[in-house]
């Protein structure tokens, strides 16, 4: 076994490595970026080497820099993680050729799977069945529209290289087709280097099914049974969990012989996972092979109980694989959820910001496991994956691990930056889940239930919130110097003491609470009717709260005048209003297009002087690895455009400013 390595990576997969690492006693060395040097992974690593700027190309995918401070650090192998240089050939044989050994597969082996067209013909050799398509070298644009007119619509534009949903789109019909292969090329480009493409049938009622397989030196091949990675939004996973609900025992076989074909037709060696499509009819078919550990390794670890990174190191060192195929068991159920800095409201479009509050959930223990590379006061950056974190919870049966998960959820918060955590709660609860329902359009279908707009929050969360700041405003009153000024508790002669707060709501909408406190309690005005309310014990977070006598628990997080409440209604985000903000009236609606979020401009589509309708694309923006396009919010004439190609684009800055002028007659 090794007694140091080096990992190759940042966040949340660095810290996950270097816990077996701990374990098993074996030093870990660390690279980062200029604006990681605080990072989590830093901290936790027995040595740390700064390689570079923020942008990954000048840091964390400079294979050079990374080889020199294994030498410099006496690391005797480098394990990649995942995303960044984790599948790239060159690097692995770089890493080889400077005499360290690469915790992961064979360069060959990367590059037979890492074109995905080059992936499907070895498959169908090896007896795999692929998904019907055109997976060959002819990329002309004419040649490829002429294919996808013989495969037929819906089909699949895909990037031959890479993956993550990054270079996809869907095509419903003939029309779509030329601005979507543009559109695929160029984010493949963007993200791989390589805008090539393939095209597939896409499946009907399609479920996302892998299976974690593992090989060794030795000749021997085995899986570790599937997980099921249905529910996605913008072709990446949001929820993964195993056993799938969707397959039988007889499918489960099939699929499980088919993964270890795959391992064994490239003399695999190490972690990697098959990606199968199969359809409402149950038929399956071979997507792609990931050439490394994945980010839903956690569901398999925790009901088959091996530790997949020790397996990758003991396989890396030269040792056989630890249990034959037959000796490898699969008890209970696991779910995994992706805590994310984003907005689901907008199109799950990623966020940046500092992250002021993390709470995790009460228990963590060996049925409830919380993965993360951030703390409190971090920096979720424009330059690196928006994850924050991963939840995992195991349970007796499916029904178990889905109340073990919406029990962490309600008690996790983050805030500082928007985040996805109320839309996973939503998915967990729905009935839909529940039942195991959980195809490729599982959002899509449910989206109104998923993403619901303007829910007001109910009285049980507002006199939550308002309790959490008397309690706050209490606390401080303790711990100030005895003087009528630091007393805000609205004080009176004669009379009982009496505050007023306006709390706001996601939907924009501003709830009035006026209260009035007696002894042990206080009455709430909530929304026209007198509420009796009660603090009982509270720890941190965690408030009693008795509302009329019905006692119930809530958490409420706070960060400034923002708070995210839980209750059993639900969770709620929201905002202290101060009495004492101004804000003008915008005199012209819609005047000016400001980014949601930081990123780089791909191309501008629109000029100065233009006149343009409401929808029409303006501009293209990449933003953590993705491609928006970015729409009119008004018809109107473009009077400024503010960034030019390739430009970085902060957050909230502006992009168009749009002028009143008559339509031409």
């Amino acid at each position: 076994m090794f007694a140091k390595i080096l990992i190759a990576n940042r966040g949340e997969i660095a810290c996950r490595v270097m816990r077996t690492c701990r374990r098993l006693a074996i030093r870990t060395v660390a690279v980062h970026s200029s604006i990681d040097a605080h990072a989590l992974h830093v901290e936790q690593a027995d040595e740390a080497y700064l390689i570079g700027g923020p942008r990954p190309v000048e840091s964390y995918l400079r294979g050079d820099a990374i080889i020199e401070v294994a030498r410099s650090s006496g690391a005797q192998a480098i394990h990649p993680g995942y995303g960044f240089l984790s599948e790239n050939e060159d690097f692995a044989r770089a890493v080889e050729a400077a005499g360290f050994v690469f915790i992961g597969p064979t360069p060959d082996a990367i590059e037979k799977m890492g074109l995905k067209d080059r992936a499907k013909a070895i498959m169908e050799k090896a007896g795999v069945p692929v998904v019907p398509g055109y997976h060959g070298e002819n990329q002309d644009a004419k040649f490829l529209r002429s294919e996808a007119t013989r495969v037929g619509f819906p089909l699949l534009i895909k990037a031959t290289a890479g993956g993550g949903g990054k270079g996809m789109r869907l095509v419903t019909k003939d029309a779509e087709f030329d601005e979507q292969l543009a559109a695929a090329r160029r984010e493949a480009k963007s993200a791989f280097g390589n805008d090539a493409v393939l095209l597939e049938r896409f499946v009907q009622g399609p479920h996302h099914i892998e299976f974690q397989v593992f090989g060794d030196t030795h000749g021997n091949y085995v899986h570790l049974f599937e997980r099921e990675c249905s529910i996605q939004r913008r072709h990446q996973k949001v929820l993964e969990e195993t056993p799938s609900p969707f397959l039988d025992d007889a499918m489960r076989a099939a699929m499980g012989d088919a993964a270890v074909a795959a391992a064994r037709a490239i003399a695999y060696r190490g972690a990697g996972t098959i990606e199968f499509i199969a359809g409402a009819d149950r038929r399956f078919f071979f997507m792609e092979m990931n050439t490394r550990l994945q980010v839903e390794h956690p569901v398999t670890e925790m009901v088959t109980g091996e530790d997949l990174v020790e397996w990758q190191l003991r396989v890396a060192s030269g040792e056989p694989l630890p249990l034959k195929q037959g000796e490898i068991t699969s008890g209970g159920h696991a779910i995994e959820v992706r805590l994310c800095a984003e907005n689901p409201a907008n199109n799950f479009l990623p966020e940046t910001g500092r992250i002021g509050v993390l709470r995790a959930p009460l228990e963590i223990d060996e049925v409830v496991r919380l993965d993360t590379g951030v703390r409190e006061g971090d920096e979720v950056s424009v330059f690196y994956d928006p994850m924050i974190a991963k939840l995992i919870v195991w349970g007796d049966d499916r029904n178990e691990a889905a109340r073990r998960m919406q029990a962490a959820l309600a008690e996790t918060a983050i805030l500082g930056v928007k985040t996805n955590l109320a839309f996973l709660e939503r998915v967990v609860k729905h009935p839909a889940f529940i039942a195991g329902h959980t195809d490729t359009a599982f959002i899509e279908r449910h989206r109104a239930q998923l993403l619901p707009e303007g829910i007001a929050a109910p009285a049980e969360a507002l006199v939550a919130a308002a309790a959490r700041v008397f309690r706050d405003e209490q606390d401080a009153i303790g711990s100030a110097p005895p003087s009528p000024w630091n007393d805000t508790r609205g004080w009176r002669l004669n009379q009982p003491s009496m505050r007023r707060m306006e709390l706001k709501g996601e939907g924009g909408e501003v709830s009035r609470l006026e209260a009035e406190f007696r002894p042990g309690h206080a009455m709430i005005d909530v929304g026209g009717a007198k509420r009796r309310v009660a603090l009982g014990p509270s720890d941190g977070d965690r408030m009693q709260v008795a509302l009329d006598g019905e006692v119930f628990f809530a958490i409420a997080a706070r960060l400034d005048s923002r708070m995210s409440v839980t209750t059993p209604r639900g969770r709620f985000e929201l905002e202290l209003v101060d009495p004492f903000h101004y804000e003008p009236a915008d005199v012209l609606p819609d005047a000016r297009l400001t980014s949601l979020m930081p990123g780089r401009v791909v191309k501008v589509l629109a000029a100065e002087g233009e006149r343009v309708k409401k929808g029409q694309a303006l501009m293209i923006l990449e933003a953590m690895k993705m491609e928006h396009t970015i729409t009119s919010p008004r018809e109107g004439v473009i009077e400024r455009v503010a960034f030019g190609e390739n430009e970085l684009v902060p957050a909230d800055a502006l992009l168009f400013a749009f002028r009143e002028e008559p339509a031409p007659a």
